[in-house]
């Protein structure tokens, strides 16, 4: 499959402009890195950095819970700090859910600029 893909990627750059070619590579996919670190730019980018510390206090709370839970001798303590941390850590998961569905919303986001930009490139042709 990779051979096939490898294939049409040749054949667009072929058929585009070389400035279009150009913005072509850099809408190429990414790895989980370069994907974590494109949350970290653009308009949003000061609530990803809000949703990391949050990340990192509810993780902090998450663990304190815990290490009360198992300090503790009564049973309704052992209620409180249980709950405790089910609450942080569901928190902790949600928030990296968001950051996740945030990577993938980017790129879908760089697949349609791709399609964009051969749809643009195509009838460009189609009106020479």
């Amino acid at each position: 499959m990779k051979t096939k893909m490898e294939d049409i990627d040749k054949l667009i750059k072929e058929a585009l402009t070389q400035e279009e070619a150009k913005f072509y590579d850099k809408l190429e996919e990414q790895n989980v890195l370069q994907m974590v670190g494109g949350l970290f730019r653009g308009k949003n980018k000061w609530i990803m950095y809000l949703m990391n510390v949050m990340t990192l206090i509810f993780f902090s709370l998450f663990v304190y819970c815990i290490v009360q839970f198992f300090n503790t001798d009564t049973v309704s303590e052992l209620i409180k700090w249980g709950l405790g941390s089910v609450v942080f850590l569901l928190a902790v998961s949600m928030l990296k859910i968001f950051a996740w569905l945030q990577m993938d919303k980017n790129a879908i986001i760089r697949e349609v600029k791709r399609l964009e930009l051969l749809v643009s490139s195509l009838s460009g042709r189609m009106s020479e």
